[in-house]
Formats: structure tokens, C-alpha cells, sequence
């Protein structure tokens, strides 16, 4: 059992310090128990099988003989999780992540630029059950302010406000001085577009990843 938990703990890319970390451990303990040197509980095996993804079965077991899924390494990248008012600050910061610290961290495999970030989604501007690229309350999305922009990708914006904006980039012409007009617009037709002409928006990063959450009723 302990052979199973060190390979599929190794397979995620976690240090055995960030696996007691997850299940809130002390990582002696947790080291013993994968040389075999220590008994266990039911309370530390469930808590190390839903970390791992895997049932208290497969830690003695293995993975099934059949079985149509693997363990998938997360990545070993972090980026930082923002509220909207340290997104917002991004547009005028010279640093990768403004004061204060953020939120929390995500791990990602996505070769990305070093100011990339990570946003809760909040609100229901970008949710609509008619359209399959809907993002519910509390998603998260993955920002690369180094990734330009086609139309219709998703993007975070300065909206003239402190806080940034989510949404759905679409170009609308060039002016006679050159500049770039485009049209922020929500996926939920109740909520109003915003123009770059009418309002003072700046573009700050372009969505690379979109991480969707179930929610169970």
C-alpha cells in the first residue's frame, strides 16, 4: 500500500511535504506509512485516496486492471489566483503580482508568460445555458496577459473602474488614427457590452485556460 501511495503521489508531481499538506499531516508520519514503518487509520487512508483521486481500495490494490482513466500529472507551475481589484491593478504595475499577496496559487502545466495569473469567476455576466462556452460562479480561468487577443476570445479588462472585467473579446475596426476598436461583450444578454470608443477599457490578459467546476445540487 505505502509502494502505491509514493507512485501515485510521484505520478501528480507532489513532494510527499505537499501531499501531508493536503490531507494535514505530519510528513514523518505520512513517510513512514509509504516504507511501510507505520500502522494507518481509516480517517488518513480516506483522506490520502481522495487527495490522490483513487478509492481506499486502489491504495492497497493498484490502479484496476480495466480501467479507462490514468493519473494525470496537474503540472508543477504556479500562478497566482487574483481578486479582480489586484487584476485590475495589473494594467498599470510593473511587478508580476501587485500588493497584496494573492488569494492563492494554482498548479499548471501551460507554458506561460512569467505575469500569467488566475481568476475566481464571479457574478452571472458570462453565465448562459444556451451557450456550451458558459462559465458558471466560481470557475476559474487562466490569464496570459502575453497572448494577444483574436476575435472571440475571452479576456480581462480594465474597465475605467479598480476592478477588472471578464469578457468575450470582438474587434469592431480600426479608427482614422489607427486605434483598435473593439466591443467587450457578456455572454448573458442581460448584462450590457462595454466599448473600447465609449469607455476607457484596457485589455490586460487573454483567457489560455478555462477550469470549470461541478457544483452538486
Amino acid at each position: 500500500m505505502g509502494e502505491n501511495i509514493r507512485q501515485r503521489r510521484k505520478a501528480l508531481g507532489w513532494t510527499i511535504l505537499e501531499l501531508a499538506n493536503r490531507i494535514g499531516s505530519d510528513v514523518g508520519n505520512l513517510s513512514r506509512l509509504e516504507r511501510g514503518k507505520q500502522g494507518f487509520s481509516d480517517e488518513i487512508l480516506a483522506k490520502i485516496a481522495d487527495a490522490l483521486g483513487c478509492s481506499v481500495g486502489e491504495l492497497f490494490t493498484g490502479a484496476p486492471a480495466e480501467s479507462n482513466i490514468q493519473v494525470a500529472a496537474i503540472g508543477s507551475r504556479r500562478i497566482p489566483l487574483l481578486s479582480y481589484v489586484q487584476a485590475g491593478a495589473l494594467s498599470e504595475s510593473v511587478v508580476p503580482y501587485p500588493s497584496p499577496s494573492p488569494d492563492d496559487w494554482l498548479l499548471t502545466d501551460l507554458d506561460l508568460s512569467r505575469n500569467a495569473f488566475a481568476l475566481r469567476i464571479k457574478g452571472l455576466s458570462m453565465y448562459s445555458p444556451m451557450n456550451e462556452e458558459s462559465f458558471n460562479e466560481g470557475d476559474i480561468v487562466v490569464i496570459d496577459p502575453a497572448v494577444e487577443p483574436l476575435p472571440g476570445d475571452f479576456v480581462v479588462a480594465k474597465n475605467g473602474d479598480h476592478e477588472a472585467t471578464f469578457k468575450k473579446y470582438r474587434p469592431r475596426g480600426v479608427t482614422e488614427r489607427g486605434e483598435m476598436v473593439f466591443e467587450l461583450v457578456p455572454l448573458n444578454p442581460d448584462y450590457p457590452s462595454v466599448r473600447s470608443d465609449v469607455s476607457a477599457v484596457q485589455i490586460i490578459g487573454t483567457m489560455v485556460e478555462h477550469r470549470r467546476y461541478r457544483k452538486r445540487r
